[in-house]
């Protein structure tokens, strides 16, 4: 809450700077206060009941602060703002944070009537509350007192609430009008400011594209589906789209896969009985279309994501068929029980795309990173790639050839285990270089020269079994580029290790003497130990040792009144007894 706050009065701050136009009149940068705001309360990710709250709070600040209250907390009193009091910006600001609140509890609404669908009513009804607002704001702004820019920014808003409205009630035509007057009220206001504004508008102009084209497309303009692919393909079309893009890029796929039958791969022709598993075949080839032509790495990551993703929802589809085909083998024990049934081999042409693609995903990533490895280290402090990183990218890899091999139905198909078994090399002999990479980070010089060497041999075997699998290699990294980096490698490697003196020239020898004894007790001795500047400095021995130390012994005798001592009389000296007349003497002394 206090970061809220913290930002919350830095928005305000911000807005208060904005109000003043350069030409005299009122000015509220409408676009720009709004993304700002998003952004910072929780649009950003999603929350859109974090940013309805956040308009609350500007709201009751904004009426404080104008003497502009609704009454008190015992009754409430409607006031309106209108063009004869429009003294201030932030009463412009004020019609715009009530625009912005209905419109967020709309979208909050909108994720929450997937699981419940009565809430649609209410979603229009504050779809509709956000256009009349945003109309108020229209108005207010053809006041002469304000400015032309801010005039403009409110139509475009008031188009864009108002497209949004219809577009929700499906009128698509007025819808498309709609939005089109927003996009070119933007274009207009990007072409006439500063860069850094119009890339504000160009954004906006981008988001309502994906709306303008679904429109044209309900209304009859087949062309649009194309835009649409693409746009879904590389992550456009977020927010309210997203949900539409995909169920009408289903739609399509499934009107064309009513005329698919069949699929052939590995010289096997299979029925295709499965909806899903049709949908998914027809789309296969633009997803890889649109992997190959993306235009950076997080697009490409993205794409290989949502195929992965539609790949495992139609295995389990067919995964689904394969448990009840069982159960009818069951009962009717078929003779051909050991032959794999067509349902089974589409089961393992699903699985094997899946693989490849993850294979060519982490592929991707490797390459990425391999790229990062080679760029020098901007910022020190903040950790960069290393090889060990690339390590677990081919373990999974790895681990995916090793499932390859193993998919039913292709058991005795010879060429393709073998081609299995030459990729398995391939990214074994780059694992290996890698590991040996991180062996040179830490100076281990004989074992990166070991594995420098299985590098080697790895290389060797891929290029010999190559010859009679030409078309194997096409897609899989070359070979021969890494037994040149690994012979660069070996000799820099080699040189290294002869360089390799740790400072012994410039520094005595028996001041480098490792002596794992504490500093307290070498303190007469110079050392060179960097290690006392480190994050572990061997100051004192911890826990101390156990030092013996004198101690007052306690007995207890408990023998002593059990023990009968012998009589002591013979030992003793026996004195006379003088009766009553030597007491007497001993009394008064005479007898001494």
């Amino acid at each position: 809450m206090a970061a809220d706050k913290q930002n919350e009065a830095k928005v305000s701050s911000m807005d208060e700077n904005k109000e003043n136009s350069p030409d005299g009149g009122l000015g509220l940068e409408i676009l720009q206060i709004i993304k700002e705001s998003q952004q910072q309360h929780g649009l950003r990710h999603g929350d859109y009941q974090r940013y309805r709250g956040y308009c609350s709070r500007r709201l009751r600040r904004l009426r404080k602060t104008l003497g502009f209250k609704m009454g008190n907390r015992h009754k409430f009193i409607g006031k309106k703002i209108t063009v004869e009091i429009l003294s201030d910006s932030r009463y412009l600001l004020l019609v715009l944070m009530e625009a912005e609140r209905a419109w967020s509890y709309a979208m909050q609404l909108k994720q929450e009537a997937n699981t419940e669908p009565r809430k649609r009513f209410h979603l229009l009804a504050r779809l509709r509350k956000a256009a009349k607002h945003s109309e108020k704001l229209e108005k207010l702004c053809e006041s002469p007192r304000v400015d032309a820019k801010t005039k403009l920014e409110a139509q475009a808003y008031t188009a864009y609430l108002t497209g949004m409205v219809e577009f929700e009630l499906q009128e698509w035509k007025l819808a498309m009008e709609a939005f089109n007057k927003c996009k070119t009220i933007y274009e207009k206001l990007a072409s006439a400011f500063t860069e850094e504004m119009a890339a504000l508008y160009r954004q906006r102009v981008d988001e309502i594209s994906p709306n303008i084209r679904y429109c044209a497309y309900n209304i009859g303009d087949q062309n649009a589906i194309i835009d649409l692919m693409q746009m879904r393909l590389t992550g456009g079309g977020g927010g309210m789209m997203a949900e539409k893009l995909e169920a009408l890029i289903t739609q399509a796929r499934t009107k064309q896969a009513a005329t698919m039958s069949e699929v052939e791969w590995r010289g096997r022709t299979v029925p295709v009985k499965i909806d899903k598993a049709r949908v998914f075949l027809l789309g296969l080839a633009d997803n890889e279309a649109a992997i190959a032509q993306a235009s950076n790495e997080e697009t490409k990551e993205h794409l290989y994501e949502t195929l992965l993703a539609e790949c495992r929802d139609t295995i389990q589809a067919v995964r689904e068929e394969l448990k009840s085909e069982a159960k009818q083998r069951e009962r009717s024990s078929d003779a051909d029980s050991g032959k794999v049934s067509n349902l089974q081999f589409l089961h393992s042409y699903l699985t094997y795309i899946k693989l490849c693609t993850l294979v060519k995903r982490n592929e991707s990533m490797a390459h990425t990173l391999q790229a990062k490895l080679k760029e020098p280290e901007a910022d020190e402090n903040k950790r960069g790639p290393r090889p060990q990183d690339l390590i677990r990218l081919y373990d999974i890899i790895l681990q995916s050839l090793a499932e390859l091999s193993t998919l039913q139905g292709l058991e005795d198909d010879h060429t393709f285990q073998k081609e299995v078994s030459l990729k398995t090399l391939v990214y074994k002999a780059y694992r290996c270089f890698f590991i040996a990479q991180s062996y040179v980070l830490v100076k281990k010089w004989s074992e990166a020269l070991v594995l420098y060497e299985r590098v080697l041999k790895y290389a060797k075997e891929v290029r010999s079994k190559a010859k009679s699998l030409n078309n194997s290699l096409k897609d899989l990294p070359d070979v021969q580029e890494l037994i040149a980096e690994v012979n660069a490698e070996k000799y820099s490697l080699q040189a290294a290790a002869i360089l390799d003196t740790d400072e012994t020239v410039e520094v005595p020898s028996q001041q480098q003497v490792k002596d794992n004894t504490p500093l307290c007790n070498r303190l007469e001795t110079f050392r060179l130990d960097p290690t006392l500047v480190g994050k572990q400095p061997n100051l004192v021995q911890f826990p101390p040792e156990f030092q013996p130390i004198p101690c007052k012994p306690l007995f207890f005798d408990l023998a002593l009144n059990h023990v009968a001592f012998p009589p002591l009389d013979d030992k003793v000296e026996q004195k006379g007894v003088g009766g009553f007349t030597g007491y007497i003497k001993g009394i008064f002394g005479f007898g001494s």
